[in-house]
């Protein structure tokens, strides 16, 4: 089944873009909640006339885009101290919503729905990625340290300094476990 999206739809597509769903997800999921409608021959001329109109809007909004991702590739490093076992894997997991508080402390208002990253279960360097808009989209690289380390997580201000703790955060995982 062919529709237009209406609204981005995070793994499926963005704003306007004409999908193939299978049928049953585009009749109960997509169409009922307003994400998408029926891509049939005049609401996809509509939509190529509303495309027209708004060239100049989304090449604006791109810019911004692309302006915001230059601001967020000069950011700090982000060190994440979270409760981790012996063995060095994380309770729970660190989601985008770290990430994302993260980022406010350091000024940026960013909403934790763009940012994708895959399951972080263990200590050490991972990467998040914010899409910021459907051709732009920035890595932002993190630490997730135990929380006895934190002392050491203060004084990461270099990505030369991450082998460093990830050093002392083996011995203080080999710590615990004696």
């Amino acid at each position: 089944m062919k529709l237009i999206l209406k609204e981005n739809v995070i793994g499926l597509g963005y704003k306007d873009d004409v999908v193939t769903v299978k049928d049953g997800y585009g009749r109960n999921y997509l169409i009922p909640t307003g994400k998408a409608v029926i891509a049939s021959k005049s609401a996809l001329k509509v939509l190529e006339e509303e495309l027209k109109q708004r060239a100049k809007k989304i090449t604006k909004i791109k810019a911004d885009a692309e302006a915001q991702a230059e601001q967020l590739k000069g950011v700090k490093p982000i060190v994440i101290t979270t409760k981790v076992s012996k063995q060095g894997t994380v309770y729970g997991s660190v989601t985008a919503v770290h990430i994302a508080e993260a980022l406010k402390e350091q000024g940026y208002d960013i909403d934790r729905k763009i940012i994708a990253l895959k399951d972080v279960k263990e200590v050490g360097e991972h990467v998040a990625v914010v899409n910021l808009h459907k051709e732009v989209s920035v890595e932002i690289p993190f630490t997730v340290v135990a929380e006895g380390a934190e002392e050491v997580a203060e004084e990461v201000a270099e990505p030369e300094v991450v082998e460093e703790v990830a050093e002392v955060v083996e011995e203080v995982v080999e710590t615990e476990e004696a």
